[in-house]
């Protein structure tokens, strides 16, 4: 005989904290709403009880929705350079904004795009459907708790509210899937690319093709693939010997406010690099940019090299150096994974690593 464990209700949560059920919706869906010491108790409550708030009863009654989620916290981008009025970075190599009739490839498609397109044709293959949710700038994480409530599995892109304690605590109530993510304590599926593998290539090519030696990283260190393509840049750079900067020469990104200070401040000082290792490939096409403008020539008087390579590194002049990761087939074994697992949520963490292969075009001076 199977037994099968009721799901955890608000009138649950609300007796176990000792509040009303009006509070426990509040702390989930308007947090600002709620006294922190009062949010605490609700959301320790939650946790206890794999409580995961619904938008869909309908569907929790039949126990499967049928649907499942992709969420996205902070890695959206409007435009990554120019004004609605500019060239699409005609002054290095593109049509100018007369001659543009197009999507901006400088901003779509992206990583995100890639591996959401993946995600979708999988569960079209699947025969599931698709349910999108984004946090707004303002959001602190809570709206994840929404969205799942109304799927059965989630795949996750990391972001700024990633490590929200509400996604750690809906990893023990449904199958989640990281994106872009190492190991982690949380039982859940993590999906990365080979960083390491990447940016050995990228540093050897460097290294033994060009015969570079001072080499500086830039990109904001604030998630799994950043931290882990510096450190693996490091670590190669002490394998072969080589200088090791400690810290990024910038850490500014394609929607950061202070947008390559430290950048611009060492092309100034007369302190640039031979080449600079870009964390990916929007903020190598912004240090294209920046660099074009402070009359710097890439590849003549610098490298520049990125990582992702989406399509518009290939239609620039010249084309990125990059590393290219396979985000269509991420974005389709996040859907496979929560399709075999039938709404329920992973005991222990699981790990997918894909391979990456570097491309080669005229940003590091080969052609």
């Amino acid at each position: 005989m199977v037994v099968t464990m009721r799901r955890a209700t608000v009138y649950d949560v609300a007796e176990q904290a000792g509040v009303s059920t009006a509070t426990v919706s509040f702390t989930f869906h308007h947090p600002d709403k709620v006294k922190p010491a009062t949010r605490e108790k609700v959301l320790r409550a939650a946790e206890g009880l794999n409580y995961v708030p619904s938008a869909n009863a309908r569907g929790l009654a039949r126990g499967r929705t049928g649907v499942f989620g992709l969420y996205s916290f902070d890695m959206l981008i409007e435009r990554p350079l120019g004004d609605e009025d500019d060239a699409v970075i005609s002054d290095v190599g593109q049509a100018d904004a007369d001659n543009h009739d197009g999507p901006d490839v400088l901003a779509y498609p992206l990583y995100v795009d890639e591996v959401q397109r993946g995600f979708e044709l999988e569960c079209w293959h699947r025969g599931r459907n698709v349910l999108l949710g984004s946090a707004s700038a303002a959001n602190d994480g809570a709206g994840i708790t929404d969205i799942a409530g109304r799927v059965d599995g989630l795949a996750v892109f990391p972001g700024q509210f990633a490590d929200d304690p509400s996604l750690s605590s809906l990893c023990r109530s449904i199958p989640i899937v990281r994106l872009s993510e190492g190991r982690a304590g949380d039982p859940a599926a993590y999906i990365a690319c080979d960083n390491v593998s990447g940016m050995n290539q990228l540093i050897d090519h460097l290294v033994d093709v060009h015969g570079l030696w001072n080499i500086a990283f830039i990109g904001k260190n604030d998630n799994y693939d950043m931290r882990s393509r510096f450190a693996a840049m490091q670590g190669r750079l002490r394998y072969r010997g080589l200088p090791v900067p400690q810290q990024p020469l910038d850490e500014s990104d394609a929607i950061c406010e202070e947008h390559f200070v430290a950048l611009c401040r060492a092309i100034d000082e007369g302190r640039l690099p031979q080449a600079l290792v870009c964390t990916n490939d929007q903020t190598a096409f912004d240090v294209i940019q920046v660099l074009h403008d402070a009359g710097v020539d890439v590849p003549r008087n610098i490298v520049v090299t990125g990582f992702d390579g989406v399509l518009a590194g290939g239609l620039l002049s010249p084309g990125l150096t990059t590393v290219r990761q396979p985000m269509e087939a991420m974005g389709r074994m996040a859907a496979r994974l929560l399709d075999e697992r039938s709404g329920r949520p992973w005991e222990n963490p699981v790990n997918f690593v894909f391979p990456v292969r570097m491309v080669v075009r005229g940003s590091c001076g080969c052609q």
